[in-house]
């Protein structure tokens, strides 16, 4: 499981022109679940995520985590984070999760995300065509991986 987490002060995601999720302060998670990912992927991811102190505090240190901050989620499924483009300029998406547990994951890591933050946490939907639009706050942009319920170094 992979997921690309920017800090924002603000992102929303539409779909056919209608908002599905928006949050204010908080974390835009991108998300791609592959072949082998597990609950204890998201698990493992979420806990990681809700502890992450990448937020200022009073002396502009990131000393802060999601939950000191008040923060929000926004959860977007991005299977692409997938993408093989080893071979040729055409990427492979073979290691992507299968659409069906790939959604189901999807669905799970946001509870368990909605488990450990005190804010809101929203979603894209699976397999739409989305619009994704964020105001980065630094930017700060961390790129975690999880395999068989630990984090890759």
């Amino acid at each position: 499981m992979k997921a690309v987490i920017q800090r924002v002060t603000s992102a929303k995601v539409e779909v056919e022109g209608k908002i599905t999720g928006e949050i204010g302060k908080g974390f835009l998670i991108l998300l791609g679940v592959g072949q082998e990912d597990s609950e204890s992927d998201c698990e493992k991811l979420a806990d990681k995520i809700s502890k992450l102190r990448i937020f200022a505090d009073e002396n502009g240190k990131t000393n802060l985590s999601i939950n000191d901050v008040g923060g929000d989620i926004l959860a977007v499924s991005q299977f692409t984070l997938y993408a093989d483009c080893h071979h040729g300029n055409r990427p492979s998406f073979i290691n992507a999760g299968k659409p069906d547990e790939a959604n189901r994951l999807y669905e799970y890591f946001s509870a368990a995300c909605r488990n450990r933050i005190n804010g809101k946490v929203e979603n894209g939907i699976f397999g739409a065509d989305m619009t994704v639009s964020l105001v980065n706050d630094g930017p700060f942009t961390i790129v975690l991986e999880c395999r068989n319920g630990e984090i890759l170094p």
